[in-house]
């Protein structure tokens, strides 16, 4: 942080290179870049991706993590996503549900009614 000199949640367009200012980052916030970010973060690293009006969910993460938790909207609807991994692993599904309702593999479907909706995901 103390080269770095930027917000560490955002993407800077800038690290320069030259003394006094090397490592320093510059051009912040840029919205384009955010949006790259975002979609980094939930479909490259926790594997959640929509496909038509559905959520993919199929997440590879270290073996350590206890889990992790998405706030996901669709048009008006809010999904809590809650995803456990209790047994240590690394990747596979052993069941996903929408509001305490099982589904059939990991594809959770979407639907913009306003309502919010919990989502539940064990690895496993």
């Amino acid at each position: 942080m103390a080269r770095y000199k930027v917000e560490p949640y955002v993407i800077a367009i800038d690290i320069y290179n030259v003394p006094p200012y090397t490592g320093s980052g510059g051009w912040t916030w840029y919205t384009g870049s955010s949006g790259w970010m975002y979609r980094l973060g939930l479909e490259a690293i926790l594997d959640i991706s929509q496909v038509g009006k559905a959520l993919n969910i199929n997440p590879c993460i270290p073996r350590h993590w206890p889990g992790f938790k998405v706030d996901y909207r669709f048009g008006t609807t809010h999904y809590k996503i809650s995803v456990e991994n209790l047994y240590g692993v690394n990747r596979g599904i052993r069941h996903v549900s929408l509001d305490g309702k099982f589904l059939p593999g990991n594809l959770m479907p979407l639907v913009d009614d306003g309502q919010g909706h919990e989502v539940h995901v064990l690895i496993g």
